[in-house]
């Protein structure tokens, strides 16, 4: 499992990777082509760049949906639980255990619905303005993103049944950092 959740952080890190590049690139060549410089001017101005912001958009799409299942791998997704926590331990579980199969519930729906949309547009010829991309490619980051967050709720409700914790994430931890006075 080690390695399934190193491949998804792997594929958030080339996403934002791609996504920043793009966007440097696409700035840089606007910003370079406003220089009057014969020669570059000219040069630059005839490299088309229309489809950055487009490509950009999408990788943030991707992001976002297998973003949000890294985040409840993690225990850092959105998550309102302040009622929960001030509950006694056993209506704390019950409570937990129905949040979590409402998170897969919800995620499993929107990944059916999601496949049945990719399936229907996947047999149109509609393609995306500018990268001229199949949209259901496009569109693949709702069932793909779905599934993989429902499956990290699962995975995070056995966790729970399992060994009774939750994945935490300590907001004032840097990782990487140690404290001071103690050696490393």
């Amino acid at each position: 499992m080690k390695y399934f959740d190193y491949l998804e952080e792997a594929f958030i890190a080339l996403l934002m990777a791609t996504a920043t590049f793009i966007v440097f690139a696409a700035v840089l060549h606007r910003y370079l082509s406003g220089f009057a410089i014969p020669g570059l001017q000219d040069w630059l101005l005839g490299i088309n760049l229309s489809w950055a912001q487009e490509l950009c958009i999408y990788l943030f799409v991707w992001m976002a949906k297998f973003g949000a299942a890294y985040g409840v791998r993690t225990g850092i997704h959105v998550g309102v639980d302040v009622l929960v926590n001030r509950l006694d331990e056993k209506n704390r579980r019950i409570f937990v255990l129905i949040a979590l199969g409402a998170g897969m519930l919800f995620t499993g729906i929107v990944g059916t619905l999601g496949a049945s949309f990719v399936w229907h547009i996947a047999h149109t010829d509609q393609t995306s303005a500018d990268l001229e991309v199949p949209i259901w490619i496009v569109y693949l980051a709702v069932p793909l993103g779905s599934y993989l967050m429902c499956f990290r709720f699962a995975q995070v409700a056995w966790r729970f049944i399992c060994g009774g914790e939750l994945p935490h994430h300590d907001h004032g931890h840097v990782e990487g950092l140690e404290e001071e006075g103690v050696p490393a």
